[in-house]
Order: C-alpha cells, then sequence, then structure tokens
C-alpha cells in the first residue's frame, strides 16, 4: 500500500477501529487519542491517518483530502454521502437512532392527535425525513449536544439520538418510544482514489473486509 490516507475520528468509533486497522496490518506510530498531531504516520510506509470530528470524515473523503475514511451511518445520512464508495459495513459503532421522550410525556397520544411537536437533534435532516414519512408534524430545533437537557428544560417535547446501551437516557428521567435505524460505521471510499491509487486503496478494503470477517468469527 502507498500514498494512501485515512480519515478518522477520536472517540469510541476510534477505539473500535484501531484493532480493525491492526488486524489489517496497519498500526499508527503514536497513539491517536494522546497525541496532538492531525496527522500520524503508520507503520506502512506511505499510509497515513488523518484525524478530524467525525462529521468532517465524509467531506475529507469526498474531495479526496483523505482517501478512505471510516464513517457512523448516521453521520453519512445527515451530512450526506453521495459520490462515496461504501464497500464494507464494519460493524462497530454500534447503537440506534431513536425518539425519545421525558418519562410519562404521551408521545402516542400526541401523534395521534395531530399535535405539533417539538423535536431537538443534531440530526435535523434525519429527522424530518422520518417523521415527513410517518406524517408527523414536528418544529426541528438545531442542538449540537446535551440532547436529554432539551426535554428537561422545556425546549422539546422530544429528541432524536443515538443511544447505545440507553444508560444516558434512563440517568434524566427520558424513554425511547421510537426507533428510526439501527447505526453501525462503514468503511468510505474516494471513488476518484480507488481508480487513480487502486495498488493502494483496493488492499486496504480486502485487508479491512478480512480483518472485520476475522472478527465475526471469532
Amino acid at each position: 500500500m502507498s500514498g494512501v490516507a485515512i480519515a478518522l475520528s477520536k472517540g469510541r468509533i476510534l477505539d473500535e477501529t484501531l484493532p480493525l486497522l491492526a488486524r489489517a496490518g496497519i498500526v499508527p506510530s503514536e497513539d491517536p487519542e494522546t497525541s496532538r498531531k492531525l496527522v500520524l504516520g503508520t507503520n506502512r510506509p506511505g499510509v497515513t491517518l488523518v484525524m478530524l470530528r467525525a462529521q468532517d470524515v465524509p467531506t475529507y473523503v469526498q474531495y479526496g483530502a483523505a482517501d478512505a475514511g471510516v464513517a457512523g451511518k448516521d453521520v453519512l445520512l445527515e451530512h450526506g454521502g453521495e459520490g462515496l464508495y461504501q464497500p464494507l459495513d464494519l460493524g462497530i459503532g454500534a447503537c440506534r437512532l431513536v425518539v425519545a421522550t421525558r418519562r410519562g410525556f404521551d408521545w402516542a397520544g400526541s401523534v395521534q392527535r395531530g399535535a405539533r411537536i417539538r423535536v431537538a437533534s443534531k440530526y435535523v435532516n434525519v429527522a424530518r425525513e422520518h417523521f415527513a414519512a410517518k406524517g408527523v408534524h414536528v418544529d426541528l430545533i438545531k442542538l449540537y449536544g446535551s440532547m436529554e437537557l432539551a426535554p428537561l428544560c422545556g425546549l422539546a417535547d422530544a429528541i432524536v439520538d443515538l443511544v447505545s446501551t440507553g444508560n444516558t437516557l434512563r440517568a434524566n428521567d427520558l424513554v425511547a418510544v421510537e426507533d428510526i435505524l439501527p447505526i453501525t460505521s462503514r468503511l468510505i471510499v474516494n471513488p476518484a482514489s480507488l481508480k487513480l491509487k487502486r495498488d493502494g486503496v483496493q488492499p486496504l478494503i480486502d485487508a479491512l473486509g478480512a480483518a472485520v470477517e476475522a472478527g465475526e468469527a471469532a
């Protein structure tokens, strides 16, 4: 593999991506979680890791600033995965995108009555499509964090957010009232990179695919 840049984001997905990369024979030259460097070398000559915000990974890959990357399906749906090749579901970062409300809030009744419901989320595009498909009238409020606070403070009746264990919802006396879709992380690839750097990118896809299969069989 030569001259291949892989875009990654810190956090839970990175924790689960690094063992996959290791099984594929790629190990960063220093710990991405503690290093202040945004571009890290690896044990493979020419293969670098580019550390970004999760929301920026598809953009860097789309415009060819990175050849490949790892992004959650939630980010791809919200920020657009157009023009990106998505050859692998890596099966990591598994969680659910849900609608949640305060415990005791009559969600079903509000929907049936056709009430106008205020919903807070950073996934406003996904939320808009979900509620439009169901014919539910909502006012969407864009937030960037601490979603659970919105229903508690009266900013919104409901939130659309990612749930893994559900512990944060329970701790704030919220309950999931609808599942929107399951979420996992994907390997995304710039189509031009796949064509022009095929000798570097295709082995990466093959090696990660084998690593995913090995993990599933373990």
